[in-house]
């Protein structure tokens, strides 16, 4: 396992810890000490491969990353990036996970159950002044995709509620739909 580290414009790819903490010496503004060497240590001998980086002063940095690449240039051009252990090798063999927003533009026309929670304007009667309550709104309708029933659903509303409303963004938690089935 090698060792990339840099602080700002000056770099370096080693083999060992020791010659990590050389280099970090080297650097008067660090100021290498007995307890950044042992974390630095502690940190190489861990099973952790994200970056780490250590705070100088604010907002002054420097990181040290794990890498199997056996020369800078193989370290830029990214050439030895860690693999997971057991991961499909060809994009043939991954399985597509559709997302969200894959899932609510996917056409299919039928019919929808959508639901929308959203914060609606409303007049107390007592003081004549407005508010904000949370409301939820469940609706079935015709339409084309998950995307189409938010858009059924939200016209409806702007036309029946006061026009400061909130609505949601189809893509955030406060909306969710249901593919009932095909329309005759």
């Amino acid at each position: 396992m090698n060792l990339y580290l840099r602080y700002f414009d000056r770099e370096t790819l080693v083999h060992n810890v020791d010659d990590a903490i050389d280099f970090l010496a080297s650097i008067q503004e660090i100021g290498m000490n007995a307890d950044l060497e042992a974390d630095i240590r502690d940190y190489v001998e861990s099973d952790v491969f994200y970056p780490k980086r250590y705070k100088i002063r604010p907002r002054v940095y420097f990181i040290i990353i794990k890498t199997e690449a056996a020369t800078m240039l193989d370290f830029k051009q990214k050439k030895a990036l860690r693999s997971n252990a057991g991961a499909a090798t060809s994009s043939d063999q991954r399985e597509f996970v559709p997302t969200a927003a894959t899932r609510l533009s996917e056409q299919k026309q039928g019919w929808y159950q959508g639901t929308l929670d959203f914060k609606r304007v409303v007049m107390i009667p007592g003081t004549g002044k407005h508010e904000y309550r949370d409301t939820h709104f469940v609706a079935a309708c015709k339409a084309n995709s998950g995307l189409d029933c938010y858009n059924r659903i939200v016209e409806y509303l702007k036309g029946r509620v006061d026009s400061r409303s909130q609505f949601p963004s189809s893509k955030g938690k406060n909306f969710k739909f249901t593919f009932l089935g095909l329309w005759k």
